[in-house]
């Protein structure tokens, strides 16, 4: 057993041995791929732990096998502070690409009693990207645009087989506008974007993060409606899941046998997130070596794997949470499934059933809000909220059920 290698890999964005579903979303992008103009542009938004980042990288072999250049990377939060911090960003995710780019070509003569000339070439590295950016006169929508038209002009005479540029970027609900400090970074993303792309310029955004982008997006710009192919990223499929359970074992000629119930087990334990299928199953299969080592019967250790699960993911986020916060995520939790859709009214009912201090309805509103900007829920356009954290009315009613002696 000390030849196999367990191929899991739980992490964020850590690309899994097997990348199970999502055959939709690549479709998706492989039409966007096609467009003669840039009509629609991308945004893949879930929960976390749905399998964003990944399939963000996925993405971009097949961009580049169409002839697509990619450039791109995470969206911090500095990069929200200032529009220039925002263009400061563009440049140097379209710098690996475009400093091979020579823009012009100089003599110049080296000092010494014999006239000697050599070339110099100038490229368009970073900080020659900034120069221009600095030079361009008007505002920094002026500015931003004036740089990514002069960069396509400069790369489609490099690489005339080139079909345009993808910028990706993830975690992007990082960005947003900041009118208190008179800094509008996203709007100005959107605007350069809309902009030359009604122009003709090839130029496409595909953006992932939470599910606070997409009204962000809206906020910033109505018209990042039509702008915008949105694709919300849910949980896998019974079949997609076991298909990611038993895909890498068999690839890995792991020589222990996973039952069906086994595989029930972790399907239904994961909840169909990627992630805690990484997860899990990696604590599955260190137990089954452990024991198959012993000579003992193997078999899925849900308790101990929920206890650890516990500690890695939702107590650091339980944890920020004050008492009275906590009692309305309980309330939360026990509303039809735990981990489905609920409005203010619902929160309002059922702590009337089962809270010892029953939440108003102004009350809700206020602490919701609250929570959504610590990304414990959010809002969608319909009006209605949902747990931003996969899976955690599961945690919560562990946690109550163990506080009341395991009775529910």
């Amino acid at each position: 057993m000390a030849d196999f290698s367990n191929p899991f890999r739980p992490g964020a964005g850590h690309k899994p041995p097997w990348l199970a579903g999502r055959q939709e979303e690549r479709e998706e992008f492989l039409r966007l791929l096609e467009q003669e103009a840039i009509l629609d542009n991308m945004v893949l938004t879930g929960l976390r732990g749905v399998g964003k980042t990944v399939l963000l990288d996925s993405f971009k072999p097949l961009a580049m096998e169409r002839g697509w250049i990619w450039v791109g990377t995470d969206l911090s939060e500095s990069a929200s502070m200032s529009e220039d911090n925002l263009a400061t960003r563009l440049c140097t995710d379209l710098s690996p690409v475009t400093s091979h780019v020579v823009i012009r070509t100089e003599e110049a003569r080296n000092a010494g009693f014999v006239a000697d000339t050599a070339e110099v070439q100038h490229t368009l590295d970073f900080h020659t990207l900034l120069d221009v950016y600095k030079q361009i006169p008007g505002l920094s929508l002026d500015k931003t645009k004036g740089v990514l038209e002069m960069t396509w002009n400069a790369l489609s005479k490099a690489a005339p087989n080139a079909r345009g540029i993808i910028f990706a970027y993830d975690e992007a609900q990082n960005l947003e506008d900041r009118k208190d400090k008179e800094q509008h970074p996203l709007s100005l993303l959107l605007d350069s974007f809309q902009s030359l792309q009604r122009k003709g310029f090839p130029l496409m955004l595909v953006l992932t993060g939470l599910p606070t982008l997409s009204p962000k997006l809206v906020e910033a710009r109505t018209f990042s409606e039509r702008m915008f192919r949105v694709m919300f990223l849910d949980r896998l499929s019974e079949a997609e899941s076991e298909e990611a359970i038993r895909k890498p074992v068999e690839d890995a000629n792991c020589p222990v046998y996973l039952s069906d119930d086994s595989a029930d087990a972790i399907v239904e334990m994961s909840g169909g997130y990627p992630y805690f299928i990484q997860f899990i199953c990696r604590e599955v299969y260190d137990a089954f070596i452990q024991r198959y080592d012993k000579g003992e019967k193997a078999s899925v250790p849900a308790v101990e794997i929920e206890q650890k699960l516990d500690s890695d993911f939702f107590a650091g986020r339980w944890a920020r949470a004050t008492d009275r916060q906590r009692e309305l995520l309980t309330v939360i939790a026990w509303i039809g499934n735990g981990d489905g859709e609920f409005t203010v009214q619902e929160v309002v009912e059922k702590s009337e059933q089962m809270a010892p201090k029953p939440f108003g309805n102004s009350h809700v509103h206020q602490m919701l809000a609250k929570l959504t900007s610590q990304g414990l829920v959010y809002k969608n356009r319909y009006g209605r909220y949902s747990f931003a954290v996969p899976l955690l009315g599961r945690f919560i009613r562990r946690q109550e059920n163990s506080d009341n002696g395991g009775q529910e």
